[in-house]
């Protein structure tokens, strides 16, 4: 139950984020106009949101450390999106397992991206969780 309450949770930020990533519009703006609010949903998300929101620069900035051959603008919006909600949650809540944030993001990539994306998130918060194991975070 709360492991699917999560998921909904991790789908509805990367929603906002998306929205938020091709729009520009504010994301306080773009959470009062979508209407898909569940109490359990909305801490967890607001967790979420607020979390990337406030650490996005460092975690770009981790994430680009990570991939190869690729730069952050030149992600598929989802992508990128999907990355900075793992990596977030891999850097900063160390009560969700590391497998648990890193299948998630998987799964949801899986879900709303291109058919290799599920590898490509897979490979780098592989990156991110071998960056954080070094102190690097």
């Amino acid at each position: 139950m709360v492991q699917q309450r999560r998921r909904q949770a991790r789908e509805y930020a990367l929603k906002v984020f998306y929205l938020h990533d091709i729009t520009n519009y504010d994301i306080k703006e773009i959470t009062d106009n979508l209407k898909e609010s569940m109490e359990e949903v909305d801490n967890f998300a607001k967790i979420l949101l607020e979390g990337v929101a406030k650490n996005i620069e460092k975690i770009d900035k981790i994430i680009s450390e990570c991939i190869e051959n690729w730069e952050m603008g030149r992600l598929a919006a989802v992508d990128r999106n999907i990355l900075r909600i793992g990596a977030f949650e891999l850097l900063y809540l160390p009560e969700i397992p590391v497998n648990v944030a890193i299948n998630e993001a998987i799964e949801i990539a899986k879900k709303y991206s291109g058919k290799d994306s599920g590898k490509f998130v897979n490979g780098v918060l592989d990156k991110v969780k071998t960056y954080k194991e070094r102190g690097n975070s």
